[in-house]
C-alpha cells in the first residue's frame, strides 16, 4: 500500500496536467495602483522562468503557483559543488615569459595555445552553484478552480497564489525573511474552518536523506557533489517545521499529511557547513535548529511584520512614476509579450523596481554577492556554473546599487574581494612572480583567482582592478571613510601587482599588460590573446588615480603613491581608429575582427561605468565611442543590451537609449517572470537594465549631477524620489512636458555641488542635512533653500 504522506516531484508535475483554469479576471486586478509594483499572472507557472523569486540574500526560492500541487524550488547561497582546492598551474611561472615573447613576435595563435597549456588552471573549470531541492505540496479536494491569480508584490516582498474552489477562496503566501532567517509559507482559506488538506514533502537531486523528526518537522541532510575531480565537501541541512491550526496530522517515512486544517504555516530553514573559502567545518544542523526554534516563537503576523519592516526599509527609499497607460492593467507576461507594440511606460518603472527587488533579495550584508543568477538556480550543471564572472557580469550586478539607494548591499562584493586578495596573492606569485594580488575573469565559492576555462576567455588579468573600481564607486557615492579605509589596502596591493607586471611596448615604450585580452573578443579567428588592449589601460587609469586619491585622503603610503603616479603617466592613451571608432586593441584591428557585433563592449568602459570619456570633457573620444557603438550594433545578449542602454544614456541619446530598452523588455530578452533572458537567465541583464533606466533619468559623474540627460519623449511626465548622487547627495526629480519641473537635493555630507539640466548649470555648496530646490527659470537654474535646512 502506498504511503499517503509521500510526495514526489513526478507526482506534482503529473498532477498539474489535468487542471482546469478559469482565466477571466476583472479589467483591473486588485486595488488602484497595485500593479505598479506587482507582477501578476492569470495561470500557474509551467516552467522555471515563469515562476516567481523570493529571497532574503542567503535563501532563495522559486514559487510556481500550482493549484492542486505546488513546487517551491530552494537555494542557499553557499551551496556549491566541490571543496577547497588550489587550481594554480605549476607551469605558469616558467611558461608566461614564453607566452609573452610569442605575442611580441606576432605569433598570437601559438601564444594562446601555449597559454592553454601553461597558464590555464588545473582543473580548467571552476565549481558550480547547486540547488538544494524542492519543497512539494500536494493538496486534496482542489479541482475546478476559478478566479486564479498569482503575484509578486515588490512593495511587500510577498509571493501569493489565490483562487476559488466553489465558494471558498484559497490563499497561499510566501516570504523570505532576513531578520528571521527562514522562508515562511502560509496556507489559508476564507472558509470558517477545515479547508486546508495537504501532503508536504521534500525532494533533491543531491546525495541526501529525507526523514521526519517528531511529528512536525521534515529534515533533509546531504552533501554537495564532486566536480571536475574536486571532491564534494559542503554538507547541508534543510528543515521544514509544520504548524497547523485545527485538523489532523499524519506522519509518514518522509512526508507529513495535513487534513482539514484551518491554516498551515511552514517554516523552512537551510544552512551549509561553509564558513569561508578554506573552511567547511560548520555545523548546518545546529544553525537550522536554532533558526527554526527562533522563528517558531513568532506568529505569521509577526514574521510578516518583521520581514516587511526590514525589507521596506530598503525598498521604499525610491519611488518611480514614468506615467501609466491601460497596458499596465494586463497580466505581466502579456505586457512583456506585447511590449514592442504597447505604450507601457509603467513596465519600465516596474522593471526598475524589480531590479532593486532582486538585488535586495540576493545580496545582503553577510551573504555571498549576487552570482550570475542572483541566488536562484534549479540545475546541478547551470550555465557558466552560476558563479561570478569578473569581466563584466559581477560588476554589472552592482551598477544599480548606489544610485538606487541600496548602498549597503555592496558589502558582500567587498568581502569577496577581500577573499580574492588572499587567494590572488598565491596566483600573482605563481603565474607572474609578482607582489600583490590578481584575479582573472571568473571566480567561484572557493575564490579561485586562476585562468579559468581557456586562454581564449580567461587570459585577462584585470578582474581585481574592475572589482576595486566598482567598490570605489560606492565610496564616491557614500563618502564613508570607514569603507574607504577597508578598501584602500586592497587597492594598494592590487597596484603592487600591476607595478610589477606592466611591461614597455617594444614600439612605443608605453606600459601594457602582456598577456591579456579584450574580454572574450577575438582579433583573429579564435584568438583573443594580445598585449595592451584598451580596456586594460582604462581600468588601470582609474585604479591608479583612485589609489593615489585614497592614499592622500587617508594620509598613507606617499612612496607608493609616487611610484603609482610614475607608471600612470606611461599608460597608453585611448586611440581613435581608421573608421573613427574608439580602438578596442593597441593596434587598429577593430574593423577586421571576426565578430564585428560582439556582445562585449569592453573598450567603452571609460564611457560607462567609468567617466574618463564624457560629452562635456572629451567630445572627440565621446564621438569615437559613439561610432564604436554604432558599428557594434544594439542587439546582443540580455546583459549586453543592458550595457548598451547605459552607454547610449551616457551619450545622452535619449531615443536610442529608449529603443534599446524596448529591445530588453521584449520576450526574446525578458522571460515571463521578468528574469533577463541572456538567454538563458542571467541576473546581470536585469540589474544592468535597471541601472540604465536610472541613467536615463539622472547621472552623476565628472563632478556634476546631470538631470534628465536621456529622458525619452514617451515619458513626458513623471517623477522619481530617493535617488543618490556621488558626494552623498539625495536626488528627487519631477518633470512635465518632457522638461524638468523641479529637483530637490538633500546633502548627506558637506561639499560643493554642480547641477546641470541641458545647457543650464548651477553651482553651490551644500552642508550636511541641507535641502535645496532647483527649478528652471530665465534660461538657467534657480536654487531655493528649503525649510528645515541647517542655519
Amino acid at each position: 500500500m502506498s504511503d499517503p504522506t509521500r510526495v514526489s516531484r513526478r507526482g506534482v508535475m503529473k498532477g498539474s496536467a489535468g487542471l482546469a483554469l478559469a482565466t477571466a479576471l476583472p479589467a483591473r486586478a486588485g486595488g488602484e495602483g497595485e500593479s505598479d509594483t506587482t507582477l501578476w499572472y492569470d495561470r500557474p507557472a509551467d516552467e522555471w522562468v515563469q515562476a516567481l523569486p523570493v529571497g532574503n540574500g542567503r535563501l532563495g526560492a522559486m514559487v510556481f503557483g500550482g493549484i492542486a500541487n505546488e513546487r517551491i524550488q530552494l537555494n542557499e547561497d553557499t551551496f556549491f559543488a566541490g571543496s577547497p582546492y588550489d587550481g594554480t598551474n605549476p607551469k605558469a611561472g616558467a611558461g608566461l615569459p614564453r607566452v609573452r615573447e610569442l605575442i611580441w613576435a606576432g605569433k598570437y595563435k601559438e601564444a594562446q595555445d601555449l597559454a592553454d597549456e601553461v597558464l590555464v588552471a588545473r582543473p580548467q573549470r571552476q565549481m558550480s552553484y547547486q540547488p538544494i531541492g524542492d519543497l512539494l505540496l500536494l493538496f486534496q479536494g482542489i479541482e475546478n478552480s476559478q478566479s486564479y491569480r498569482r503575484s509578486l508584490d515588490l512593495d511587500g516582498a510577498v509571493a501569493a497564489t489565490r483562487f476559488k474552489v466553489r465558494t471558498v477562496t484559497h490563499l497561499r503566501e510566501m516570504i523570505a525573511s532576513a531578520p528571521d532567517r527562514v522562508i515562511a509559507v502560509r496556507l489559508s482559506t476564507d472558509a470558517p474552518k477545515g479547508s486546508v488538506s495537504v501532503n508536504i514533502g521534500l525532494s533533491t537531486p543531491q546525495d541526501a536523506e529525507i526523514t521526519v523528526e517528531g511529528d512536525d518537522t521534515l529534515v533533509m541532510r546531504g552533501i554537495g557533489p564532486a566536480q571536475h575531480g574536486v571532491p564534494g565537501g559542503i554538507r547541508f541541512e534543510t528543515r521544514v517545521k509544520v504548524r497547523r491550526t485545527g485538523g489532523r496530522q499524519t506522519v509518514g517515512r518522509d512526508g507529513i499529511r495535513i487534513e482539514d486544517a484551518d491554516e498551515v504555516v511552514l517554516l523552512v530553514a537551510t544552512a551549509t557547513s561553509y564558513r569561508r573559502f578554506d573552511d567547511i567545518g560548520g555545523d548546518p544542523s545546529a544553525i537550522v535548529r536554532a533558526d527554526i526554534e527562533a522563528a517558531s516563537t513568532q506568529s505569521w503576523a509577526a514574521l510578516l511584520a518583521a520581514h516587511q519592516a526590514d525589507y521596506r526599509g530598503l525598498f521604499r527609499r525610491v519611488a518611480i512614476d514614468l506615467g501609466r497607460s491601460p497596458a499596465a492593467d494586463l497580466p505581466t507576461d502579456q505586457r512583456i509579450a506585447r511590449s514592442a507594440e504597447l505604450d507601457d511606460p509603467a513596465l519600465a518603472a516596474l522593471y526598475y523596481q524589480f531590479g532593486r527587488y532582486l538585488l535586495i533579495a540576493s545580496s545582503r550584508p553577510g551573504t555571498q554577492p549576487a552570482n550570475l543568477q542572483g541566488i536562484w538556480n534549479e540545475r546541478t550543471a547551470p550555465p557558466w556554473e552560476s558563479k561570478w564572472t569578473l569581466n563584466i557580469n559581477a560588476e554589472m550586478n552592482y551598477w544599480l546599487v548606489d544610485g538606487a539607494n541600496l548602498g549597503e548591499l555592496v558589502e558582500p562584493l567587498l568581502r569577496m574581494t577581500k577573499d580574492l586578495a588572499i587567494t590572488g596573492q598565491r596566483t600573482a606569485r605563481n603565474d607572474w612572480g609578482a607582489r600583490g594580488w590578481v584575479a582573472y575573469h571568473n571566480t567561484d565559492l572557493w575564490r579561485q583567482a586562476t585562468v579559468n576555462s581557456s586562454a581564449l576567455y580567461g587570459m585577462w588579468p584585470m578582474g581585481g582592478a574592475w572589482l576595486l573600481n566598482t567598490l570605489w564607486d560606492h565610496w564616491d557615492y557614500s563618502r564613508d571613510r570607514a569603507f574607504l579605509a577597508e578598501l584602500y589596502p586592497l587597492m594598494a596591493s592590487s597596484c603592487l601587482f600591476y607595478l610589477d607586471t606592466l611591461v614597455p611596448h617594444p614600439r612605443t615604450g608605453e606600459l601594457v599588460m602582456n598577456p591579456s585580452n579584450s574580454p572574450e573578443n577575438s582579433h583573429r579567428p579564435g584568438v583573443s590573446i594580445c598585449a595592451g588592449p584598451t580596456m586594460d589601460s582604462q581600468l588601470l587609469r582609474d585604479l591608479f588615480a583612485r589609489t593615489i586619491a585614497a592614499s592622500e585622503l587617508l594620509g598613507k603610503d606617499a612612496g607608493l603613491r609616487a611610484e603609482i603616479a610614475s607608471k600612470l603617466a606611461k599608460l597608453p592613451p585611448d586611440r581613435i581608429g581608421k573608421a573613427g571608432q574608439l580602438q578596442e586593441w593597441f593596434d587598429d584591428w577593430d574593423m577586421d575582427a571576426p565578430e564585428i557585433n560582439h556582445r562585449h563592449v569592453s573598450h567603452l568602459y571609460a564611457l560607462y561605468p567609468g567617466e574618463q570619456i564624457t560629452l562635456q570633457h572629451t567630445p572627440e573620444l565621446a564621438a569615437a565611442a559613439r561610432r564604436s557603438l554604432e558599428i557594434r550594433g544594439d542587439d546582443a545578449t540580455g546583459w549586453g543590451i543592458g550595457w548598451r542602454i547605459n552607454l547610449w544614456a551616457r551619450l545622452e541619446q535619449r531615443e536610442r537609449a529608449y529603443k534599446v530598452l524596448k529591445m530588453l523588455l521584449q520576450p526574446s530578452r525578458t522571460y515571463p517572470n521578468m528574469f533577463d533572458a541572456h538567454p538563458p537567465f542571467q541576473i546581470d541583464g536585469n540589474l544592468g537594465g535597471a541601472a540604465g533606466i536610472g541613467q536615463m533619468l539622472m547621472q552623476s559623474h565628472s563632478g556634476t549631477i546631470h538631470l534628465l540627460p536621456a529622458l525619452p519623449r514617451l515619458w513626458p511626465s513623471g517623477r522619481v524620489s530617493g535617488l543618490r548622487a556621488r558626494g552623498n547627495i539625495g536626488v528627487d526629480l519631477a518633470w512635465a512636458g518632457g522638461k524638468l519641473a523641479e529637483a530637490v537635493l538633500t546633502a548627506g555630507s558637506n561639499g560643493p555641488v554642480r547641477v546641470r539640466d541641458g545647457e543650464a548649470v548651477a553651482e553651490f555648496a551644500l552642508r550636511k542635512g541641507e535641502r535645496v530646490r532647483i527649478t528652471p527659470g530665465n534660461g538657467g537654474l534657480r536654487t531655493t533653500r528649503l525649510a528645515g535646512s541647517p542655519a
